[in-house]
């Protein structure tokens, strides 16, 4: 995240490119999760272990923030953003971009780990219908973000195109 531009221009992508390609990736993971088959609430197919209930439960919760490709093409794209949006003087005194970019990332840390920390209760509360719902509807959700990541990509990158082509 805080160094996403430097990422970008080493390897020479545009930054609407790594939108398109990672609002691919996460609305892919959304619309394969939310099309999967729903468990059948008569068979008695209880999660072997806590972790399988947990990986089945808040895997679509928290995917865009801390695993996959997708986490890595949000963390680039918002560092990216961030520098372009602080101008030349982000990393000329200007810490408060730095310290707001960390700030950030820790309390999205902090909120995984509650979340995770206290997912055990949230399973036995819900039970198998209720978190087959909470798949479903945070299936729905991350396949929401990834067509608003890739949305942002085309709207942005569209149009760069076309000019190039219109310039040459």
């Amino acid at each position: 995240a805080l160094f996403g531009s430097e990422i970008l221009a080493f390897f020479g992508i545009s930054l609407f490119v790594v939108q398109i390609a990672g609002g691919l990736v996460v609305a892919a993971t959304g619309w394969s999760l939310l099309s999967q088959p729903a468990a059948d609430p008569s068979a008695n197919h209880a999660p072997e272990t806590l972790q399988d209930a947990l990986d089945h439960a808040f895997f679509p919760l928290t995917l865009p923030l801390t695993v996959g490709p997708g986490s890595i093409s949000v963390a680039i794209t918002l560092g990216a953003h961030l520098r372009y949006q602080a101008g030349p003087g982000f990393a000329h005194g200007y810490p408060r971009h730095f310290i707001a970019a960390a700030t950030g990332m820790f309390l999205v840390c902090l909120l995984v780990m509650v979340c995770y920390g206290n997912a055990a209760r949230l399973v036995r509360m819900l039970g198998k219908t209720g978190t087959n719902i909470l798949i479903r509807l945070s299936a729905f959700i991350l396949l929401a973000i990834g067509v608003q990541i890739l949305w942002n990509g085309l709207s942005t990158g569209i149009p760069q195109m076309l000019a190039r082509t219109v310039a040459h």
